[in-house]
């Protein structure tokens, strides 16, 4: 019986290794394009200059903002300027309100003068002037708590919470993975096991709740102005997002400002020992009354194979930022990377069988709304199980957004199909640190749009850097965080990736797909 289980086992080995040599003989790799991809990438780029203006002179950029049209435009014109075709900033749909800062003054004057390092929340509104007053620091465990303030916070400044603790940390700000790293993840995860971004999203939830019940309450009460501590973070490091909606119509929130840590912090132990704070804040905010329309910057290399040149090979980056940095991790650096791989592969000459189209997506911090806009225009409404004509002609989008770190491999999302023609496309590549193809999802990418509706998208396996530790959503996200041997890396990995989808015989295989199933969320695996 051993025997004869042996012999079945051996077999079975044996089909698995046929295939897999099947698969690779199947890829027919160009290794004199990937030494010139490789050539032009990492002695020629043009990355750098790229990210100086998508980060110093055309960042922030909200959604919708004056600041996004400009910089849509800038791009469109140098895509134009590359020889690129169809360049333009293309509609989805209606984003909402939008909101701009155009100026923010924060400062404890009394007992001693300090100036704040600080931001306000975007879609929160602005302070009508300059608000001066003594601040009040809530003790609130549960919102019963909150009836010791009724009638007295009339036009106050209210800090929400006590001093935060801020701990020493022995560990790296910056990190990369490691062989063992990569070799976990390829495994696949254990089942019923969470991630632990999802144990934190749980329990910011439980905050959540209280957080609520207090702001409700300052509102009913007429605060001035809201302060908050930063999410974690040091050395004046700030994490800020959005405090209000960019609905039409929604309610106003109060106006609301994030504070460093070190600095909320000696605000708060002083009114714990009941001192007086003297405090002034101004915001100025403008806000738009109406719905504004979206757009997402697409530019195209055209294909010039007869049967194929109406199939598409997509790859991109999200361009909206938040606005506290200047949306340099996240994503300038996608944005650039995408435009660098088309801008190797047009200096090469390449002429692709497939086109070629780059995207740079709007609003993904909202929920993706750029790139869901944009596959249920082009491809499938999800809405109304509408598949549309362009569905069979989507070869794969690639997409670049978890910072500046080099690639290490990709996520294949579950595609088995896909998964081996990945590891062969790697091999030529394997001496600059990609190597790894998981049949993991990873979440928190516009990737998730496409591949929601069965279509093949796909984010690369980065090293993180500082990217969750220091500059994610927080205004140390600016050019100087950015790894350039780092980009220059990755935009020669997707020009290859990217080459070789536009190239092949045929489109890269899909996996099942249900209409049925929840939409993506932007949690990250």
């Amino acid at each position: 019986m051993k025997k004869q289980f042996s012999g079945r086992l051996f077999a079975i080995v044996i089909l698995l290794v046929l295939f897999s040599v099947q698969i690779g003989a199947q890829e027919k790799l160009d290794l004199q394009m990937v030494q010139r991809i490789r050539k032009e990438g990492l002695e020629n780029s043009k990355i750098t200059d790229l990210l100086i203006y998508l980060c110093d002179v055309y960042g922030p950029r909200l959604p919708a903002s004056p600041q996004y049209l400009k910089a849509g435009e800038w791009v469109v014109g140098k895509a134009k300027e590359l020889g690129l075709e169809n360049a333009q900033m293309e509609t989805y749909g209606t984003f909402g309100r939008s909101w701009e800062l155009q100026k923010f003054y924060a400062a404890m004057t009394a007992p001693q003068y300090m100036p704040l390092i600080a931001f306000p929340k975007a879609w929160t509104p602005g302070t009508n002037g300059v608000l001066k007053g003594n601040a009040v620091l809530l003790n609130v465990k549960k919102p019963a708590d909150l009836d010791k303030y009724k009638g007295k916070l009339k036009d106050a400044i209210v800090l929400t919470q006590a001093a935060q603790d801020i701990p020493i940390s022995f560990d790296p700000v910056a990190s990369r993975l490691s062989d063992e790293d990569l070799k976990k993840l390829v495994l696949a995860a254990e089942p019923g096991a969470r991630s632990p971004y999802t144990a934190r999203m749980e329990e910011m939830m439980a905050q959540q709740q209280l957080q609520q019940a207090v702001t409700k309450f300052l509102q009913a009460e007429g605060a001035g102005v809201v302060l908050e501590p930063s999410r974690g973070g040091k050395d004046g490091t700030v994490f800020v997002a959005s405090g209000g909606s960019r609905t039409k119509g929604a309610p106003m929130p109060l106006p609301t400002v994030v504070v460093a840590l070190e600095h909320y912090n000696r605000i708060a132990r002083i009114l714990q020992k009941d001192i007086p704070v003297a405090m002034e804040v101004e915001v100025q905010a403008r806000f738009t009354d109406d719905d504004q329309p979206g757009y997402n910057v697409v530019a195209e290399l055209p294909g010039v194979d007869k049967k194929l040149k109406a199939e598409v090979v997509m790859l991109g980056g999200h361009f909206d930022t938040w606005h506290s940095g200047t949306g340099a991790t996240d994503d300038s650096a996608g944005c650039a990377v995408a435009f660098e791989a088309v801008r190797i592969l047009k200096a090469l000459g390449v002429q692709p069988r497939r086109t070629i189209r780059l995207a740079m997506w709007d609003g993904e911090e909202q929920g993706f709304v750029g790139s869901r806009g944009y596959v249920t225009n082009h491809f499938f409404d999800r809405g109304k199980k509408e598949k549309k004509p362009d569905y069979d002609k989507l070869a794969a989008y690639f997409n670049f957004d978890n910072g500046s770190g080099k690639i290490r491999g990709i996520y294949a999302q579950g595609n088995s199909a896909v998964a081996p023609i990945f590891e062969e496309w790697l091999k030529p590549i394997h001496d600059l640190g990609a190597t790894t193809v998981t049949l993991r999802n990873t979440g928190g990418t516009d990737h998730l749009s496409f591949d929601a509706v069965g279509l093949p998208g796909f984010q690369f396996i980065q090293d993180d850097l500082e990217y969750d530790t220091l500059t994610h959503h927080s205004n140390m996200d600016v050019y100087d965080h950015l790894s350039r041997g780092d980009l220059m890396q990755a935009a020669t990995v997707m020009a290859w990736f990217v080459y070789n989808a536009a190239m092949r015989e045929e489109k890269l295989p899909r996996k099942y797909f249900d209409p049925n199933a929840p939409a993506p969320t932007r949690s990250r695996n």
